[in-house]
């Protein structure tokens, strides 16, 4: 046999061979892990017959919040100025400014939390510009300035920053018509909490953290705690909506909302999420802790989207009153809630419902002209605009989310 002749004959033995092998190959099947865990009833969860649940962090600064509502809320019951700087140092927990001293000693703040979220407002992530986070905040600031202007003493009127009303139903508004510090509580349920909540505690870059996973799935414990970093994360998530006694801001409207027939299943959805998604991280079932996150998400956002739309409805039906000024009030709150949906967060996208640029569109056009809320024979028309806007985004009509709770 010559050398072409063997290497032919060689190469015919290779292929069959080869093609031997190929048919013998078996795939192995990989059967998908199971997981058996109940999903509690309640937001409980122990370890060693010990709680393993601490959002303490979260519920110090709705407590702040609620705080800093009540002292305006006086001040202008009794006709006295509101001091601003009182205000900013509540805002940031300086020189003892709670009455709750447990609050002043607490290392907790509001201000630093303000538009701080991971996925949104951390460069090294990709998140918006520092100038973005650090304009928030000024204008929250800017807002106890102007609380403080309108308390002087004066009447509210077409530019003429003041109050409305006598005793307890005394409002102060600013001159274009916007009630301050209902912007900033409003405000603050989308800047702080519901972009820690979205953007931070349940953004991966936060859970997954690290070796997070890792640590999670062999149960190691975060320091001397009785829970792993990612069950702390989630929960911290947790106690930003329901970890305060009552119903206070976020869980608040999540309570007004579900009140409306259209939306009667969102606080039981937002619940059972939040419940299952932790007994998932207890069990490393992640599949299913990340569908819970994107529930979460897209509820939260629903809630926001429709007390926004709720607001400018109410406040237009108020305009036909009392000059309009009876309509301010909810109007600001509104307002306050359209400046939240930049931070809700749309599943699948990690990107807002509504860009900043979009959101600032809305806002400019409420107050838009001279006369700002003032200017009634025309604000009409816009809030309708902006109310089928936020209302096509999210898939429900204006007559929908128009339900008065």
């Amino acid at each position: 046999m010559n050398f072409k002749s063997l290497v032919l004959a060689s190469l015919t033995i290779l292929l069959v061979s080869s093609c031997s092998n190929d048919d013998n190959i078996v795939t192995p099947i990989v059967t998908p892990p199971t997981f058996n865990y109940t999903v509690p009833t309640t937001y409980t969860f122990d370890r060693n017959a010990t709680t393993s649940v601490d959002f303490s962090g979260q519920s110090t600064r709705i407590l702040m919040l609620d705080e800093m509502s009540s002292y305006v809320k006086t001040q202008a019951t009794t006709s006295l100025v509101v001091d601003n700087t009182k205000l900013q140092s509540m805002y940031s927990n300086t020189n003892n400014q709670f009455t709750n001293a447990v609050l002043n000693t607490s290392g907790k703040q509001i201000k630093d939390k303000t538009a701080a979220s991971k996925d949104y407002f951390n460069l090294f992530l990709g998140g918006g510009s520092v100038t973005e986070q650090s304009n928030v905040r000024t204008f929250f600031e800017s807002t106890f300035v102007d609380t403080n202007t309108a308390s002087q003493g004066a009447l509210a009127a077409n530019g003429i920053a003041g109050k409305y009303g006598t005793g307890s139903s005394t409002i102060y508004f600013s001159g274009n018509g916007l009630e301050p510090i209902q912007v900033f509580l409003k405000g603050t349920i989308g800047a702080t909490i519901l972009d820690q909540v979205v953007n931070n505690y349940l953004s991966f870059n936060k859970l997954d953290e690290s070796t997070n996973r890792e640590n999670n799935t062999n149960k190691v414990l975060d320091g001397t705690t009785n829970y792993t970093k990612m069950e702390h994360t989630w929960d911290e998530a947790y106690g930003y909506v329901f970890g305060a006694t009552g119903d206070k801001f976020l869980s608040e409207y999540i309570t007004k909302v579900n009140a409306d027939v259209d939306f009667n299943t969102v606080k039981e959805d937002i619940s059972l999420a939040f419940r299952k998604g932790r007994a998932a991280i207890v069990a490393n079932d992640y599949v299913t802790r990340d569908a819970q996150i994107d529930i979460i998400k897209q509820k939260l956002a629903v809630v926001v989207a429709v007390r926004s739309v709720f607001y400018m409805q109410v406040g237009k039906g108020k305009l036909v009153t009392d000059s309009g000024a009876a309509a301010f009030h909810d109007l600001s709150e509104g307002y306050g809630f359209i400046m939240s949906l930049r931070y809700t967060n749309k599943p699948g996208t990690n990107n807002p419902y509504f860009t900043k640029s979009e959101v600032d569109t809305m806002l400019a056009s409420m107050t838009s002209g001279t006369n700002g809320l003032w200017a009634i024979d025309t604000l009409g028309a816009k809030l309708d605009a902006i109310s089928i806007q936020i209302a096509n985004k999210f898939g429900f009509t204006v007559a929908q989310a128009a339900v008065v709770n």
